[in-house]
């Protein structure tokens, strides 16, 4: 097996710069990172990833904990990290806390235990075993979608998320200006930051659509396709239903459809509906899906950029990154083929846990 002496005859440099080279640990002029680079390939040398950590104290690895790793949103967003931490020369392991609190601390402390150099982590409803957890042990962290409050005198954690408030209002507006006067919200979890998020966004849509807010017109359907089916069916029980739904997620967007096929109700001929999250078959349905798009794979790429950053420089100030959204213009909110617009959403950076809205722009 080739050593990194033999690299370093063939390549006629130093073992220092095939280290430099291998680790990026200083600039190497290009040349001589090629003869390097060729020598590798040439050599079949492969990196003592077990060695060089015992030296290093790093394992470049990231430890990912996500919940319904099954949900297109979240396969996409660790499809994002994966291919991102790959980039940098980083390995992935990945744990499904699902949504547990208690499980999300034991999975954390196990990739911790295996000693990953910092986590991406979406976190439950209920995140202050994970909080103290990490706070304990000094782990460095990203928070991935979901945001987190730190308590007060805390250890406050860089966050990475798409808005939620914005594209919510703007879907309801929209629903409203089509003449709607009664729009339900199907919201997910209680407690998640995404929840409570859109569902601020659909009290402002509805303010400016000029409609009152009643709490009737909203029902929790836990983020997943059954819970959301019982809220559909919940919502259309009402003496006076509503004539549009708004869904908090792509899994609630298949239950409230279901829950719509059940009662014999087409879209958008009997309810429009609009959906927050777009995924890959939302244009294949009959009618076409009106959503708001998450930028899935950006958001995972940019958390693992984050985290480098917090590994490169553990004293800068927490920060929170919002990536933008798109509002996806289709059929199903009972407008015609050819009407439609996209409208794409800002991206925002602030310091901390900033609720700062972004302003909409047509593309």
């Amino acid at each position: 097996m080739a050593t990194m002496a033999d690299v370093a005859r063939s390549a006629g440099v130093s073992v220092a710069t095939v280290s430099h080279v291998l680790n990026g640990t200083r600039p190497v002029l290009p040349h001589t990172r090629q003869a390097v680079l060729d020598a590798v390939e040439e050599l079949g040398y492969t990196t003592n990833t077990l060695a060089r950590s015992l030296v290093t104290a790093r394992t470049r690895s990231i430890g990912l904990a996500v919940s319904a790793i099954s949900n297109p949103y979240f396969t996409e967003i660790l499809q994002g990290v994966e291919a991102s931490a790959l980039e940098h020369g980083y390995s992935l392991l990945i744990a499904d806390p699902h949504d547990d609190p208690e499980h999300e601390r034991k999975v954390v402390q196990l990739l911790h235990e295996r000693r990953v150099d910092g986590m991406i982590v979406a976190p439950s409803a209920d995140p202050r075993g994970l909080l103290a957890y990490l706070g304990r042990h000094d782990v460095p962290a990203v928070f991935l979608d979901r945001l987190v409050d730190a308590p007060d005198g805390g250890r406050r954690f860089d966050q990475v998320c798409a808005d939620n408030a914005e594209p919510t209002s703007r879907l309801v507006t929209h629903l409203a200006g089509l003449g709607h006067r009664r729009i339900g919200l199907v919201a997910g979890r209680p407690g998640l930051s995404t929840t409570n998020e859109r569902i601020t966004g659909y009290r402002t849509g509805l303010a400016f659509g000029g409609l009152p807010y009643d709490e009737r017109l909203l029902a929790h359907g836990d983020s997943e396709s059954a819970g959301a089916e019982q809220a559909t069916a919940a919502l259309l029980s009402l003496a006076v239903p509503p004539t549009a739904l708004v869904t908090g997620n792509n899994a609630m967007t298949i239950g409230a459809l279901r829950a719509l096929r059940a009662h014999g109700l087409s879209v958008p001929g009997d309810i429009a509906l609009c959906c927050f999250d777009d995924f890959a078959w939302a244009d294949l349905f009959a009618p076409r899906l009106t959503a708001i798009a998450q930028p899935s794979r950006d958001i995972g790429a940019q958390a693992v950029r984050v985290l480098l950053e917090r590994l490169a420089e553990p004293d800068r100030p927490a920060r929170t990154v919002r990536l933008p959204c798109a509002f996806v213009h289709r059929t199903s909110c009972g407008c015609p083929e050819d009407s439609g617009q996209s409208v794409r959403f800002e991206q925002s950076e602030q310091p901390e846990q900033s609720a700062q809205s972004e302003r909409g722009t047509v593309a």
